[in-house]
């Protein structure tokens, strides 16, 4: 069985297609839960989309240039980059959590509503108008069985991305030196 795993991590039409297909997928999700469920994003919501499309770039690269011999030396490089992308998007989703839960406040402006004495009532009013408050502290939808946000989720799912692009480069460069 370990040795399947290894042999599929080593394989790099599938790491490429994987990491392509999970974040499109991903972003998917977070575009259906907006567009069709109307769960407007927070600033870190957005934020945490961004590796996700760095990813999603990265195994498309990592597909078109797999065919080209040239390429194929850096295969593993890419696959780390996506890993240490996987990583940052977990940072940022496990941070999102936290202020969600409360464990601590977020360092972003728009991720709380500027009560600012110094505006008249109008100015507060066009404001309210202008652009709807979205606050990264209030948990938009939960897991009804676990109770876990969209940003626990994509923490959970970013960390294990992680690990698994850092385990698939390592198991590529040894595949590449014939010790796989």
């Amino acid at each position: 069985m370990i040795e399947k795993i290894k042999y599929l991590l080593a394989n790099q039409t599938a790491v490429f297609g994987g990491i392509f297909l999970i974040s499109a997928v991903s972003l998917m999700t977070a575009l259906i839960a907006q567009f069709i469920y109307n769960l407007e994003p927070c600033t870190l919501c957005l934020y945490q989309r961004v590796p996700y499309v760095i990813t999603l770039l990265l195994g498309l690269i990592g597909m078109v240039t797999l065919y080209k011999h040239e390429w194929t030396r850096f295969s593993a490089l890419f696959v780390l980059v996506a890993g240490i992308m996987f990583l940052s998007g977990g940072i940022i989703a496990f941070y999102h959590s936290g202020v969600e839960q409360h464990w601590w406040k977020s360092f972003l402006q728009g991720c709380a509503i500027d009560f600012d004495t110094g505006k008249s009532v109008n100015d507060l009013m066009a404001l309210f108008e202008s652009k709807p408050a979205v606050r990264c502290d209030e948990i938009p939808w939960a897991d009804p069985f676990f109770g876990i946000s969209m940003a626990g989720y994509n923490a959970i799912l970013s960390f294990i991305l992680a690990i698994t692009c850092a385990l698939s480069a390592l198991c590529i460069i040894r595949k590449k030196n014939g010790l796989l």
